[in-house]
């Protein structure tokens, strides 16, 4: 990880080489760390994703799982009480 100063990122904020994230320090104190968007991005996906197999093992601790045949049955059942556009378009 690059070690760069508040100065050197004020003057070189547009030309910024953030293949790393790089860490600016105040005063010799780490203050910021800068990162490419891209990064950003990838982390919180990463983050999110995390988050929702905690979740996935918490209902599963639980017993809040069903089958994947009883889900698609519970879906067909959902979609038979939907009534199609046309019928929709009619009334």
């Amino acid at each position: 990880m690059k070690i760069q100063t508040v100065s050197y990122l004020k003057s070189n904020a547009a030309k910024l080489d953030l293949e790393e994230p790089m860490v600016i320090t105040q005063n010799g104190i780490p203050s910021y760390v800068i990162e490419s968007y891209e990064d950003r991005k990838r982390r919180d996906d990463a983050i999110a994703l995390m988050k929702l197999l905690s979740f996935s093992h918490e209902d599963k601790k639980h017993g809040k799982v069903v089958s994947s045949a009883s889900f698609k049955s519970m879906l067909a059942e959902r979609k038979s009480k939907v009534p199609l556009n046309d019928e929709a378009s009619k009334n």
